[in-house]
């Protein structure tokens, strides 16, 4: 199993609607509205790094609303 962190940037008011739809991404385990230089932190399972670059580069970066994303992939 791998493990990531998707910092997710928005540019759209709709916090709960934009959670909602990056907490609908297979892989997406959570997502929290945060404080901070990012508006989101969405936490990914998946069974390889591909799939963390198919949640987050092409799912979640995808989503109406969101302006950047930086993934940290987890190391143990």
């Amino acid at each position: 199993m791998v493990r990531a962190y998707v910092m997710v940037k928005a540019h759209s008011g709709d916090a709960e609607r934009l959670r909602d739809d990056i907490r609908a991404v297979e892989g997406v385990v959570d997502a929290y509205i945060v404080a901070g230089d990012v508006d989101f932190i969405a936490t990914v399972e998946v069974d390889t790094p591909a799939d963390v670059k198919t949640a987050a580069a092409t799912h979640i970066q995808n989503i109406d609303g969101v302006e950047d994303t930086q993934t940290y992939v987890a190391m143990d």
